[in-house]
C-alpha cells in the first residue's frame, strides 16, 4: 500500500456514495504508464495511473497517482465543476520526494477578490483550516504568481514525518472533501450570461496557469518523454481548453 493510496480509496468511495458518478474518458495510453529509472540496484519502476469521473455538476474529477518507491510518491487529485456552476475547484497536491512531503490542499476560488464569493465558499471552511494549522504549519515560500489561485483556507505544509501524512494530512483531506461535496449539494446552476462568461474565463485562467506551470512536467518528461507528457497535461489533466475548442467546432 503506497502512502497516498488510502487518500484515493477514500475519495472514490465517498464520491460514489454522494454523487451520481459516471466514468470520465481517459485518452488511450494514459490510464497507466510505467518506466524504469535509476541504475543497477537503485533501479525502480515508476508507475503513473489515472482515474477519471464526472457527475451532473462536476465536469471532471480526476487523479494522477505516481508510485516510484519510497522516495517518490505523488497524488494530484482535482475536481473541476461544470461551467454553469460557480463552485471553486477542489485541489489536492500530495508529493513525497527524497527531502520529505509537500502537501497542498484547497478549494481554489474562481473569484478570489470578490467578498461575496469568499463569504460563500471560504468562510465556511476557515474553521477546518484553522483546526489543522497547529499540526500542519505553513510550508513557507510560495510563488507570488500562484497566490491569486488559492483561497485564505489554503493548507500548504511540509513535513518529514510519514506519520503526519497518515494522520493529520489524511484527516484534513477527508474534511476538505466532505465540505466540498456539501457545497456541490447546495450549488444551483448559473443562468446569467455575463456570470457564465466570467466563470468560463476564470476556469480557463486557472487551467492555463496550471498547464503552463505544472510542477510535474519535468518529472513526467524525464520518465516518459516530452510528447507523452504534453499530451497528458493538455489532453487529460487540464483538458478544458481542448474540450471547448472541440465543442465550438461541433
Amino acid at each position: 500500500m503506497t502512502l497516498y493510496q488510502p487518500f484515493l480509496d477514500y475519495a472514490i468511495a465517498l464520491l460514489h456514495e454522494r454523487l451520481d458518478l459516471q466514468p470520465y474518458p481517459i485518452p488511450t495510453g494514459f490510464e497507466s504508464k510505467s518506466a524504469l529509472v535509476g541504475k543497477g540496484k537503485h533501479q525502480e519502476e515508476v508507475l503513473t495511473t489515472s482515474t477519471g469521473f464526472q457527475s451532473p455538476k462536476l465536469r471532471q474529477i480526476r487523479a494522477a497517482h505516481v508510485q516510484g518507491g519510497k522516495s517518490l510518491q505523488v497524488l494530484n487529485f482535482v475536481i473541476f465543476p461544470h461551467l454553469n456552476y460557480d463552485l471553486p475547484f477542489f485541489g489536492a497536491d500530495l508529493v513525497t520526494l527524497p527531502g520529505g512531503h509537500l502537501i497542498a490542499l484547497d478549494m481554489q476560488p474562481l473569484f478570489r477578490d470578490d467578498p461575496a464569493y469568499q463569504a460563500k465558499y471560504t468562510q465556511p471552511i476557515l474553521s477546518i483550516f484553522e483546526a489543522y494549522q497547529q499540526h500542519l504549519p505553513w510550508g513557507g515560500d510560495f510563488p507570488e504568481e500562484a497566490r491569486p489561485f488559492f483561497s485564505p483556507a489554503f493548507l500548504w505544509t511540509r513535513t518529514q514525518q510519514d506519520e503526519t501524512v497518515k494522520t493529520h494530512v489524511l484527516a484534513a483531506f477527508k474534511d476538505y472533501l466532505q465540505a466540498y461535496l456539501n457545497f456541490v449539494d447546495q450549488a444551483q446552476p448559473v443562468t446569467d450570461s455575463h456570470a457564465l462568461a466570467d466563470i468560463e474565463q476564470a476556469q480557463l485562467r486557472y487551467l492555463r496557469y496550471r498547464a503552463e506551470k505544472d510542477p510535474a512536467r519535468g518529472m513526467f518528461t524525464r520518465f516518459y518523454g516530452t510528447e507523452w507528457t504534453e499530451e497528458y497535461i493538455h489532453g487529460f489533466l487540464f483538458d478544458l481548453e481542448r474540450k471547448l475548442t472541440i465543442g465550438h467546432r461541433a
